[in-house]
C-alpha cells in the first residue's frame, strides 16, 4: 500500500553537470561524459533505494533536459539555427531547434540508461520521457505545417522507443505532459489522442505526469497568477479517465488543485505529489501522511501512489535527498496508520 515513486528527474552530481541549475552544462566530455552519465545513473537508483523508493526511476541523469534529451536522437530537427520561441503559451520564451524534415528516429534513445538501470536494481523501474504535446510546444516547425500532425509523428517515434524500453525490462512507462494543463481546450481534442498513440500496444504499466512545472522562478510567479484555486485540470480530467493510461501524475502538496477534482479520474492510479518540488523546506513523515489522508477522501487507498510534485533536477542535491528520505518514511507511516 502507498508504493512511493518520483516524478522522473533528480539532481545530478556536481562531478557531472553544474549543480543547482536546470539546463546544466555538462563537466565531462566524450567517453568520459558517457561513463560518467551510467554512473550517475547507479548513483540516483542508490539513493532511491536507500530513501526507501519502491518504483526507482534513472533519474534522468543522461538528459540535460527532459525534452531534449529525447530530440537529440530525432533526425529532421535543426538545432543549428535556433529560434526564439513562447513555450507554455508564452509563459516563458527559448530558444529552440526547428524541424525541418520528416522526423525518425537515429536510433535507440535512452538504451543505455535503461539498460544499466534495469541491471542493477531489483525494485520496479520507470522510465519517463516527454509527450507528444509538450514536445510540440518545445519546438519550431518549419516541416509539417500542423501541430497536430508534428505531434503524431513525434508520438510514433515515443512509442518506438517506448516499445524498445518495455523489451528492456522497464516496469513503467511514463509520458511528461506539462502543456496538458496550459492547452485544456486541445487535450481532450487530440492531446489524448496523441499521448495514447505514443502508448499503444504497451503491455506495461503506462502514465502521464502533468503538472505547473519545476520549482524554477518562471513557474513559480506563473503560479502566483492563477488565483486561490487552480481548475484547469477539471477540463481535462474526465478525457484523461477515458484514455487507455493507466496512471495519473499530479501535484497535490501546497498546490491549489482543488483535490475533489481527483474524483474525475476515477478508475486510475493516482501518483499523488507529497513533496514539493518549489521549496527548500524538508516535509515530515506526518505531514506526508495527512496529505495521503486528503487524497484518501477521494481515491481509493489501493490506488493512491506517493510521488513528488514534479522534477527534482534543479534542486540541491542534499535536500531533494532529505525529502526523498521523507517520503519513504511518511509512506512507511501511513502504512501503519491506515492498514
Amino acid at each position: 500500500m502507498f508504493p512511493t515513486t518520483v516524478a522522473g528527474s533528480l539532481p545530478k552530481p556536481s562531478w557531472l553537470a553544474e549543480p543547482d541549475k536546470l539546463w546544466a552544462p555538462w563537466r565531462l566530455q566524450g567517453t568520459d561524459l558517457a561513463a560518467g552519465k551510467l554512473d550517475a545513473t547507479l548513483l540516483a537508483i542508490k539513493l532511491q533505494e536507500d530513501a526507501g523508493i519502491d518504483i526507482v526511476t534513472d533519474g534522468e541523469q543522461a538528459r540535460q533536459h527532459f525534452v531534449h534529451g529525447f530530440l537529440e536522437f530525432v533526425d529532421g530537427i535543426d538545432f543549428a539555427r535556433k529560434v526564439e520561441m513562447g513555450i507554455r503559451n508564452n509563459r516563458y520564451k527559448a530558444m529552440v531547434p526547428t524541424v525541418r524534415g520528416a522526423l525518425k528516429l537515429k536510433g535507440r534513445v535512452h538504451a543505455a540508461e535503461a539498460q544499466h538501470a534495469r541491471a542493477h536494481t531489483k525494485r520496479k523501474l520507470k522510465i519517463t520521457m516527454p509527450g507528444p504535446m509538450t514536445i510540440s510546444d518545445t519546438i519550431a516547425d518549419a516541416h509539417y505545417g500542423d501541430k497536430v500532425k508534428m505531434a503524431n509523428a513525434f508520438a510514433d517515434l515515443l512509442n518506438q522507443e517506448a516499445r524498445a524500453l518495455e523489451k528492456d525490462g522497464v516496469d513503467v512507462i511514463q509520458f511528461d505532459e506539462p502543456a496538458f494543463n496550459v492547452f485544456t481546450d486541445e487535450v481532450a481534442g487530440w492531446g489524448v489522442d496523441a499521448l495514447q498513440r505514443a502508448a499503444d500496444g504497451l503491455k506495461c504499466t503506462t502514465a502521464v505526469h502533468i503538472c505547473y512545472g519545476y520549482g524554477i522562478q518562471a513557474n513559480i510567479d506563473w503560479k502566483k497568477s492563477l488565483g486561490t484555486q487552480w481548475k484547469q485540470y477539471e477540463a481535462i480530467f474526465p478525457a484523461l479517465a477515458r484514455s487507455k493510461i493507466n496512471q495519473v501524475s499530479i501535484e497535490v502538496i501546497n498546490s491549489k488543485v482543488p483535490i475533489e477534482l481527483l474524483k474525475l479520474l476515477d478508475g486510475k492510479d493516482i501518483l499523488a505529489g507529497v513533496i514539493d518540488v518549489a521549496t527548500d523546506t524538508v516535509e515530515t513523515p506526518e505531514q506526508i501522511t495527512g496529505v495521503i489522508s486528503q487524497v484518501m477522501k477521494f481515491v481509493a487507498k489501493e490506488k493512491i501512489i506517493c510521488c513528488t510534485n514534479c522534477g527534482m533536477a534543479p534542486m540541491h542535491r542534499d535536500i531533494a535527498t532529505a525529502k526523498l528520505v521523507a517520503m519513504g518514511r511518511g509512506a512507511a507511516l501511513a502504512r501503519q496508520k491506515f492498514a
